[in-house]
Formats: structure tokens, sequence, C-alpha cells
């Protein structure tokens, strides 16, 4: 089964790549680019997993996120 884990700053952490990010389209001429987050995708196969989503969430909260600062969403396939 393939797992996607999508990893992001929470709202009102400063996310200082989105901010580098944001300038520099707004030096190559889109001005209108507001709100840059920049975050992360990890993707994996997970074989043998009897509960997925809960392993996937222990996962997350051990090791793929830092769940004071981010925030994290999976997926299954």
């Amino acid at each position: 089964m393939r797992a996607k884990v999508h990893v992001f700053l929470k709202p009102g952490v400063l996310d200082v790549q989105g901010k580098a990010v944001e300038q520099a389209l707004h030096g190559l001429g889109w001005g209108g680019v507001e709100h840059v987050r920049v975050g992360r995708t990890i993707e994996f196969d997970l074989k043998d997993a009897a509960d997925p989503e809960a392993e996937l969430k222990a996962m997350c909260e051990k090791l793929l996120a830092n769940t004071v600062i981010e925030s994290y969403r999976v997926e299954l396939a």
C-alpha cells in the first residue's frame, strides 16, 4: 500500500522558506502572490500493516512531523 504524508507548518508559525519563495516570485514579476507556505511530502510503501492509519499516525507523531509546530495529513492508496 502506498502512503503519502504531507507536512506543513501550523498557521502562525513563521515560514522562512515560504517567505523567501514569495519574495522571489515578486522579484520575477508575480506580485499578486501572497501567504506562501512551503511543506514537504513523504512517500513510501507500507507493507503488512494491520491498521495502516494508526501506524501512519504513530509514525507522524514520533518522527515525520514536529507536532508542536507542524500539522500533517496522510493519504493511503
